[in-house]
């Protein structure tokens, strides 16, 4: 199979998400140096954790060819695609903070979350494509979908129940009893399935959305490009 993104293209789309990070970070820089205070430093944290889905996406697509390493950042990537999104919910730290006006923390926090909101979808269409081509279209979706409702199931464990990534391996059974509990008693935690449900439709409008303006731009591409081997990921169809 050829790759899911041609090098030409995925250097394009990292060095564009490597700038939107450095604006985000650089606006951290900026408050810091003017009102004397590090606030918002948690998102620059967050932002890192949202780069890492990413990364795992990539590295699954690049050694597909191995079932175990597949497997093995398939499962990583699920683990922290929600940090990704979850930058959503970093919107609840806003509030006015003098001296600098509540306009540009508005401005910042927003960086933040449009980056993240970038890095997952793209670390979920690399592996939306990977899953389609190896077992069709219509599982992709499937994939695509069920991997949606777990993300958002994540971001709730992660801003209501505290949870982070890497306590699958550090708290394995506490994580698991905790949602054990949720699912088993859903009367008595209707916020996570409220949230969850809406969280994931969110999340699978945008991305929809998104995946049409990539298909809008395929339509619009050259009918035929010149046989150089670095055809663009978007000349060809799922």
């Amino acid at each position: 199979m050829k790759p899911s993104i041609s090098i030409r293209s995925g250097v394009l789309v990292f060095l564009s998400l490597v700038l939107a990070s450095g604006v985000a970070v650089a606006l951290v820089i900026a408050r810091s140096i003017a009102s004397h205070r590090f606030a918002y430093l948690n998102l620059v944290w967050n932002l890192f954790l949202a780069w890492l889905p990413l990364g795992f996406a990539f590295f699954a697509d690049r050694f597909r060819a191995s079932r175990l390493c597949l497997l093995s950042f398939g499962f990583l990537w699920l683990l922290f695609l929600p940090n990704s999104p979850y930058l959503v919910t970093d919107l609840v730290h806003l509030k006015p903070r003098l001296p600098v006006p509540l306009w540009f923390d508005i401005l910042l926090v927003q960086s933040f979350v449009l980056t993240g909101l970038l890095l997952g979808f793209l670390s979920l269409y690399l592996m939306h494509r990977l899953v389609s081509r190896s077992c069709g279209r219509r599982i992709g979706w499937v994939f695509t979908l069920v991997m949606i409702g777990l993300t958002g199931f994540g971001i709730y464990l992660g801003r209501f129940e505290r949870w982070n990534s890497w306590d699958v391996f550090t708290s394995p059974f506490a994580l698991s009893s905790d949602i054990f509990n949720l699912l088993i008693h859903p009367r008595a935690n209707k916020t996570a399935f409220i949230f969850t449900t809406l969280c994931a439709s969110f999340l699978g409008l945008t991305y929809l959305v998104l995946y049409a303006l990539a298909a809008l731009h395929q339509s619009d591409a050259p009918a035929s490009l010149p046989d150089n081997g670095g055809a663009s990921v978007l000349t060809s169809r799922d």
